[in-house]
């Protein structure tokens, strides 16, 4: 139905009140001081809605809630559960919204967590959960349309693991532990720096730092040897697994051409 269907509302002050209330739209009720507005919205409209979402309910769920009185009407139709919200009760706080004085951002996000679809902003494709292969094989997709593009210049490619992104402090135990794994390079908001040397970092400040797993340098020649292809592969499943499990499930391909300096980065999951 595209209405609330009520008929018959004698609920507190309210004499036999029949009417039909569109849906999706933005429905206000006005009227004098005690003329039965808030015994329509929510002593009867509301009280319907959330009667019912209860009594939905298993009955070990409405053990713990409170089960509204039906209220005094005929009949009311196309009425889905519904939410009421105390004017007297909002929140102070200026980020505060609708969705978060009733709590039903949470179960929104919720919902999309579950059967939504997130897209990358940037390119478009759906994001979803890649296998080492598939990422090797997007790598490798990635590299050959990048030498084609530049068939006489060489290229360097740097695989990448972000094990931090946004976030504040100096790390200096994260450095420490990247040098135990034999790790040299790493990427520090956008500057590269080596593992060796002290690295001293605004603790109040947010960065973003990448562990640099493989760095590959060739051009259009090699790539067309079908036994360099098999050993680019051998080697990219290797740096790739190690920063799958170092940055949680995350890799960063970075694409260099060696002459003129220009990136691209492209990230996949």
């Amino acid at each position: 139905m595209d209405y609330i269907k009520i008929r018959g509302a004698r609920q507190h002050n309210l004499k036999n009140i029949s009417v039909d209330i569109p849906k999706n739209k933005l429905v206000v009720i006005t009227g004098i001081s005690g003329s039965g507005k808030s015994s329509l919205a929510f002593d009867t409209i509301y009280a319907e809605g959330q009667r019912r979402y209860v009594e939905s309910l298993s009955a070990y769920a409405r053990q713990f809630l409170g089960i509204m009185d039906k209220p005094d009407v005929d009949l009311i139709e196309g009425l889905s559960p519904s939410i009421s919200i105390d004017q007297k009760t909002t929140s102070h706080n200026p980020r505060s919204t609708v969705g978060t004085i009733t709590e039903i951002s949470d179960y929104l996000r919720l919902l999309f967590a579950r059967v939504g679809h997130p897209h990358c902003p940037n390119c478009g494709r759906e994001i979803s959960k890649m296998s080492v292969d598939e990422i090797v094989q997007r790598i490798i997709k990635e590299i050959k349309k990048k030498i084609l593009t530049e068939k006489l210049k060489p290229h360097q490619f740097l695989v990448l693991s972000p094990i931090v992104r946004d976030k504040k402090g100096e790390f200096k135990e994260l450095f420490d532990n990247l040098r135990s794994k034999g790790l040299n390079q790493i990427i520090i908001d956008g500057k590269t720096f080596n593992l060796d040397s002290e690295i001293d970092l605004i603790k109040s400040n947010k960065h973003n730092i990448e562990a640099v797993m493989d760095t590959i340098s060739f051009g259009h020649k090699e790539m067309r040897s079908n036994v360099f292809q098999a050993n680019l592969r051998s080697r990219l499943v290797n740096s790739i697994e190690q920063s799958l499990n170092l940055s949680d499930g995350l890799v960063i391909l970075k694409t260099e051409s060696v002459f003129t300096g220009n990136r691209t980065k492209n990230v996949f999951f």
